[in-house]
């Protein structure tokens, strides 16, 4: 007797000590972004507000250390590059999670991989409204394109501007972009004079602001991913004189990022935009974000998507503490749905029906504050959820 209770508690204390064991395994959390290439500022800004935030409030949680696993796949809009780097990463690399995707072809790509591994997948950026319907273990935290264009389609209707251009880069998110834009204002009265899906990849937009001053609208609704496209888009607005002609440029947030807004100079200055986070939003919790991000990465500039990545780490962290650091896909959904919190955009939410993001929408314009260009607000849409989905 006494040496079966023996064998048994020896079985026991193996048993725990395998269990702690498995318990202080690091999660990994797998990374897949564009890190080089056209659009490298996405993958770059993305991993700046990941690393900030486990710098700022710590990175283990339920005695669980984070680890992460970061892969490139530049330039981001090969999905097939992206889908074979989400494999390795969970066959391979054995990650719990996965994360990041700065466009929407890696975001699609991947979605099979989420729902066959059954692991979860926090988007961090890629915004076609399409993405979080692709498998039940999506939950986004950046935007949608539909999201943030609705209201400056809106706010476009109740200010004079009768007749609108669009220009859009013709790939997920332009698409989006373009056909939320013309609901909303035609709804509202306006009209729609011509439209122009231009290359994702190093367009010619010469012929087509030749096409819009001839056509003279009172405004250009643009969508281009921020970028070298974006800053010739705003030289030739500019250089053709369209600006001179009384055409207001208004805009999704992309065209005036942060991380590019410096360098559309004083061009950029009077665009209207909307969108979710401005470097400028006043509040305490932007303030103590823009200050950290300014000492850890002196040399850039915090925008949409370093917020995006900040927010899905957030959302990653509170998860795991709800399940008590257990990564299993079911229960990391059930508990990343319908969570709260106050970002340094505002306060943000994930709708527990569609796993997507709720969030304030803000009506901002250009202005010159000291020596320094920002994107001012001046109005905002509380609580808005992506209308592609309504």
């Amino acid at each position: 007797m006494r040496l079966l209770k023996t064998t048994l508690a020896t079985a026991a204390l193996a048993l725990l000590a395998s269990f702690a064991a498995h318990a202080a395994d690091p999660i990994k959390v797998g990374l897949i972004l564009p890190m080089t290439g056209p659009f490298a500022a996405y993958g770059k800004q993305i991993e700046h507000g990941v690393k900030l935030y486990l710098a700022t409030y710590g990175d283990t949680v339920a005695g669980r250390k984070i680890e992460l696993i970061v892969k490139d796949d530049s330039p981001g809009t090969a999905g097939d590059v992206s889908k074979r780097l989400a494999t390795e990463l969970v066959i391979k690399d054995k990650v719990d999670i996965l994360a990041g995707f700065g466009l929407t072809p890696s975001a699609l790509a991947v979605a099979s991989v989420a729902t066959e591994g059954k692991k979860p997948m926090v988007v961090m950026n890629a915004a076609t409204s399409s993405v979080t319907t692709k498998s039940n273990y999506i939950v986004r935290t950046s935007m949608t394109l539909p999201q943030t264009t609705a209201p400056i389609a809106a706010w476009a209707a109740k200010n004079k501007i009768k007749k609108v251009f669009t220009l859009v880069a013709d790939y997920g998110p332009g698409h989006d972009a373009e056909g939320q834009f013309k609901k909303t204002f035609t709804a509202a009265g306006g009209e729609i004079v011509g439209e122009v899906r231009a290359p994702v990849k190093n367009p010619d937009f010469a012929p087509y602001l030749q096409k819009i001053k001839d056509t003279k609208p009172d405004a250009v609704f643009i969508f281009l991913p921020p970028g070298a496209e974006t800053i010739s888009f705003m030289k030739g607005f500019t250089e053709r004189g369209l600006a001179k002609a009384g055409i207001q440029l208004i805009s999704t947030g992309d065209l005036t990022d942060e991380d590019i807004l410096d360098a559309l100079g004083d061009a950029a200055l009077g665009v209207v935009s909307s969108d979710h986070y401005a470097e400028s939003h006043k509040s305490p919790e932007n303030k103590a974000y823009t200050e950290a991000y300014a000492k850890a990465y002196p040399n850039d500039r915090p925008n949409y998507m370093s917020v995006g990545g900040y927010d899905g780490m957030h959302l990653i962290m509170e998860a795991l503490k709800k399940t008590n650091g257990n990564t299993d896909a079911d229960k990391f959904m059930e508990a990343a749905k319908g969570m709260k919190w106050i970002s340094p955009r505002g306060p943000i939410s994930i709708d527990p029906a569609t796993r997507d993001i709720v969030q304030t929408i803000y009506i901002r314009k250009v202005q010159k504050v000291g020596n320094k260009l920002q994107n001012i607000e001046f109005d905002q849409l509380n609580e808005q959820k992506d209308p592609g989905k309504l």
